[in-house]
């Protein structure tokens, strides 16, 4: 089995995968990403590009993120955000973009997934995997 986490002290990006636009062209939905939706997918690349592994994981993955958002008003570091965006739209564009960069070979992979949200005197994401499960 093999392990590997890391800490991206970073702004989280907060426009998900699911955010897709669509024009009529000649008649046809044509669906295309707009340009904050590639910003956001070209920094995921740009900070998880020196932590991916060596080879894919094979087999079995377990993921676990921890995103960390900007303390705002009232709340306080490590308490739990309830607003969007939800933990299933942030870890797709997360698990895409790590599809991309090899750190396993197909996104199927991932057996067992914790994500949870939080508000942080440090904004980023914690990332935990495990592999060969």
């Amino acid at each position: 089995m093999s392990e590997l986490s890391f800490f991206i002290p970073m702004i989280i990006p907060t426009i998900t995968a699911q955010e897709q636009k669509v024009s009529i062209v000649r008649g046809k939905p044509v669906f295309y990403k707009p340009h904050e939706l590639k910003n956001a997918r070209e920094k995921f690349a740009a900070h998880l590009s020196s932590h991916k592994p060596k080879e894919p994981l094979d087999g079995a993955v377990q993921l676990v993120t921890k995103w960390c958002f900007p303390i705002k008003g009232k709340h306080y570091n490590g308490e739990f955000k309830i607003t969007k965006p939800d933990t299933d739209n942030l870890v797709k564009m997360l698990k895409d973009v790590m599809t991309d960069l090899c750190f396993w070979h197909d996104d199927a992979q991932v057996a067992s997934e914790i994500t949870e949200k939080f508000y942080s005197d440090v904004p980023g994401i914690y990332i935990s995997i495990k592999g060969g499960m």
